[in-house]
């Protein structure tokens, strides 16, 4: 499964909120430094899917806000019905 989606470092928590054009946002409880947010991220979602952290793979924008992640290990379907809890 490949996800798009848009990094806010420096909150107060971890949370996968969905946009209102449909693109979803993680806001990570660490700074955007030496890559600890990319680490946040990629344990973040692997919590998120329930898959281990070697499972998600960071494809592209390791130092730009919007990340292209890859899950491995999950099908399209799994990974749209775990999303969908999290829409409003």
């Amino acid at each position: 499964m490949t996800l798009h989606l848009h990094a806010k470092p420096n909150a107060r928590q971890n949370q996968l909120l969905p946009g209102p054009d449909g693109r979803w946002t993680v806001r990570l409880a660490a700074p955007p430094q030496d890559g600890k947010a990319n680490a946040v991220l990629l344990a973040f979602m692997a919590e998120v899917f329930g898959v281990a952290k070697s499972s998600v793979q960071l494809l592209s924008g390791h130092t730009a806000p919007f990340k292209k992640l890859e899950i491995s290990g999950l099908s399209e379907e799994a990974g749209a019905a775990i999303l969908a809890q999290y829409r409003i």
